[in-house]
């Protein structure tokens, strides 16, 4: 999208409809057309990330059995994510910056992912856990906290999957 580009390259305070338009090679009418406000197109960058999230979600789900298979799909689909072009912080920026308020659809998804989560067929506190556990390696990523790499990351990720995948024979 046009505007994460813009985001990633200048900043923020730079993301108009002008400039999506001059991006896009739109005319300014055609942004407004799909995006009333600037408010509007950077909610279309949350629910757009929103969206790619999900279907990463479902398509490793398919990939998955058993109790836990949510989880494991969500630690893929979280790692997949991280490596993705346009970097995803991107929208999450753009909605702090503008608005906080339109981040609401993303932590509305939190809350249903956290449902998931507990009802995956193993225990609601280790689920939560582990939860939380791929969401901090995830923020520890696009905010370059420290985040493991290589053999470390790949351990920590496998680790992740595996208590996953384990916690239901306990």
């Amino acid at each position: 999208m046009a505007a994460n580009q813009i985001v990633q390259r200048d900043g923020v305070v730079h993301l108009t409809i002008d400039a999506v338009a001059r991006e896009a090679k739109l005319s300014k009418g055609g942004v407004l057309y799909h995006f009333p406000s600037k408010e509007a197109l950077v909610s279309g960058m949350v629910m757009d990330h929103i969206e790619s999230f999900t279907h990463d979600i479902d398509c490793n789900l398919a990939e998955e059995t058993g109790a836990g298979r949510w989880l494991r799909a969500y630690v893929r689909a979280s790692d997949d994510t991280v490596h993705k072009e346009p970097d995803p912080v991107v929208c999450l920026i753009a909605a702090i910056a503008t608005n906080p308020a339109l981040l609401a659809p993303l932590q509305q998804h939190f809350a249903l992912w956290q449902e998931q989560a507990v009802h995956d067929g193993i225990p609601p506190a280790l689920a939560t856990l582990l939860r939380l556990a791929i969401d901090g390696l995830w923020f520890a990523d696009l905010f370059q906290l420290a985040p493991p790499a290589g053999d470390l990351r790949e351990e920590v990720l496998r680790l992740l999957h595996t208590m996953a995948h384990a916690a239901h024979e306990e």
